[in-house]
């Protein structure tokens, strides 16, 4: 079981690890002044870790149902991790927009995935 999720697994630990770091540790980049460049890694995260899973179990997904029932895993997840960065940091906040982004990351890459598929299906035969 474990590893047919290695990447997954993996991806999950990082985005773990990422958020519940403390903020000090991403001060060194004030070269970049994007606003909201938190809000794209976010973003990009979520999309990441979207993707790694259904790449990983693309096989499984046979109907869009199961797919969006996989989707929940990184839903979920990011929504642990908001509540985590609350109640075990003193110098990261839990913020509703974090956790908007996280979905649009996961949402983007099931968009990306049902665009991609029959173009992947067509590839294999």
């Amino acid at each position: 079981m474990i590893r047919k999720n290695i990447f997954s697994i993996i991806t999950s630990l990082v985005i773990l690890y990422l958020s519940l770091q403390g903020s000090h540790t991403f001060d060194r980049a004030n070269f970049i002044n994007i606003p909201y460049i938190d809000k794209i890694g976010h973003l990009c995260a979520y999309f990441l870790l979207m993707m790694v899973i259904i790449v990983e179990h693309r096989n499984f997904f046979t109907n869009t149902r199961q797919l969006l029932l996989a989707a929940l895993i990184p839903f979920f997840f990011g929504i642990t991790l908001e509540f985590l960065q609350f109640l075990l940091t003193s110098n990261r906040k839990a913020e509703v927009l974090d956790a908007i982004f996280n979905s649009a990351g996961v949402t983007i890459a099931i968009f990306m995935w049902l665009f991609i598929k029959p173009f992947y299906r067509e590839n294999i035969k």
